[in-house]
């Protein structure tokens, strides 16, 4: 009766949450406005469909065309992908999300199995809801939803898959990774987890031993790891000549380091703080859960006190001298750490991998408060870690004990199951209630606001506008299908500039909806 009841309610949720995840990408897909960092990737996409090579409008380069733009971050594996979409001649805006919308589904689905390999079909549905209840929107470089053109959630996507192949192909995990990297370079922070899991499916032997073995096996993942990254820029030296690309490799480097922000220095707890709050539900009770979750992980792989005793007890066949070498030779009970080598591997990775992105975003005081750069290990390993809070859970209601100590555990395992439960499905349902909302502004407005100046644009063979300032308007160029400037450039001193409310320039050009297009200064 219970299994029949279990499985009945499993069903409902599964049935729940597809329904969640659809409402939230036809959302994210079709209403949601079209914003500037989306409309900034956009460009390299419509630049090679138009035969000018891998290249950006370099608005935030100098507004002239930049081949291999290191401050488009979102790599080839998203917008190589997407520039294929559009050559079949879809609407650019539709057609450029469906890719990233893709990797989402690839996500879940992919969470869903290592959850299912992990801790049973309720574990999958824990690691599968949990990308839903963490709220990347409400941030001013925000994240806005599945279907956004950009490269977190592909790079995630490709890190669980990584996951999922690492114990039994450990060459295609390294590509999988690869290609992570080639969505978002930030991916490469997940490469700590990698080597702990990877030493963790070594076989049992004393510690330099098995990371000699360790370090022999990771030869051939670490190739293909850099297999996707080296190809690019072998394309990028034959492109640029070695000048160019020497001043390409300097320009990325300027970028990784600062980040490319320049602001007021942030500190550690505000990071957290931010992170915390960054949920549908109070971020206390975040905190709650995870401090639950750790202590259910930690005294389920304690051994309970029937595993002590069988520890203690030699099991001996009927003629078998009790003193002698035959009960000497009986193999002791396996610890925890031997019982299950992909669990301790994979949630020891996963461990670790979350703790990268959010320790090196927490440390790095030139990187604003914005919940987008650790995105990638929060989508990728803090799923994994709900699914193995779910066996835990289970693991601890099951136990054997005393009376007393089994009341703490269950007791335990209900609080951190509660905990769990009120994160994830408030989470979803937040989400879901604010897919119903309208939203400030929607795609369709935009559209609607920016067709004349589109028409004008088009009517006038106008090739370039500079967008003043670097936000709404940005959107606003790459509507009208005119390559993107940006107002302060030196090169954009003769083009007309595109912003919101009246010219200081002269008369508009055109003019729709608040938005104008003003002379050259």
């Amino acid at each position: 009766m219970t299994r029949r009841l279990s499985g009945i309610a499993f069903w409902i949720l599964l049935g729940l949450l597809i329904v969640a995840n659809a409402i939230v990408m036809w959302h994210s897909l079709t209403v949601l406005r079209f914003w500037e960092d989306e409309a900034f990737n956009l460009t390299v996409p419509r630049n090679l469909l138009a035969g000018l090579g891998y290249a950006s409008d370099g608005t935030l380069s100098g507004s002239t065309l930049t081949p291999f733009d290191p401050r488009i971050s979102t790599g080839p594996v998203v917008l190589l992908p997407v520039a294929g979409v559009l050559a079949l001649g879809v609407d650019p805006v539709i057609g450029a999300r469906l890719v990233p919308l893709a990797y989402w589904v690839l996500l879940l689905v992919g969470l869903g199995v290592l959850g299912r390999r992990l801790a049973g079909r309720f574990g999958a549905l824990a690691a599968v809801v949990l990308p839903l209840a963490f709220n990347t929107a409400d941030s001013v470089s925000p994240i806005q939803g599945p279907a956004d053109l950009l490269g977190e959630i592909a790079a995630a996507a490709f890190i669980v898959w990584a996951l999922i192949v690492l114990p039994r192909r450990t060459w295609l995990a390294g590509l999988l990774l690869g290609l992570a990297v080639q969505a978002k370079l930030i991916a490469l922070l997940a490469l700590p987890a990698f080597a702990v899991a990877l030493f963790l499916l070594a076989p049992a032997a004393p510690f330099w031993r098995r990371l000699g073995a360790t370090l022999r096996r990771a030869i051939v993942p670490l190739v293909f790891v850099a297999a996707p990254t080296v190809l690019m820029e072998l394309i990028a030296l034959v492109s640029l000549g070695l000048t160019g690309y020497a001043r390409h490799v300097r320009a990325l480097g300027g970028f990784l380091l600062s980040g490319g922000q320049h602001i007021e220095p942030t500190t550690v707890p505000q990071k957290l703080g931010t992170l915390a709050g960054s949920w549908f539900v109070p971020w206390w009770l975040v905190a709650v859960a995870v401090l639950l979750a750790a202590v259910v992980v930690v005294w389920a792989a304690l051994p309970g006190r029937r595993g002590r005793a069988e520890g203690g007890t030699r099991l001996l066949s009927p003629d078998a001298d009790p003193q002698g070498a035959d009960a000497l030779a009986q193999p002791r009970p396996p610890r925890w750490w031997e019982r299950d080598p992909q669990l301790l591997a994979i949630g020891f990775g996963s461990a670790v991998g979350l703790l990268a992105f959010v320790g090196w975003w927490a440390q790095a005081a030139q990187l604003p408060l914005w919940v987008r750069h650790p995105a990638v290990g929060v989508f990728a390993f803090a799923p994994i870690l709900a699914a193995i809070t779910v066996r835990a859970v289970v693991t601890l209601w099951r136990r054997c004990g005393a009376s007393s100590a089994r009341g703490l555990m269950r007791a335990t395992a209900v609080a951190a199951a509660v905990a769990l439960a009120a994160v994830v499905s408030g989470g979803a349902l937040g989400d879901t209630v604010r897919a119903t909302r309208a939203p400030a502004e929607s795609l369709a407005q935009q559209r609607a606001a920016v067709a004349p100046l589109a028409e004008w644009v088009r009517d006038n063979d106008v090739e370039w506008l500079a967008a003043k300032p670097w936000g709404g308007p940005v959107s606003s160029v790459v509507l009208t299908g005119a390559h993107l400037g940006l107002f302060d450039a030196p090169a954009m001193r003769h083009t007309p500039t595109l912003g919101y409310g009246t010219c200081e320039t002269g008369s508009p050009l055109a003019a729709a909806n608040g938005i104008v297009i003003c002379p050259a200064p």
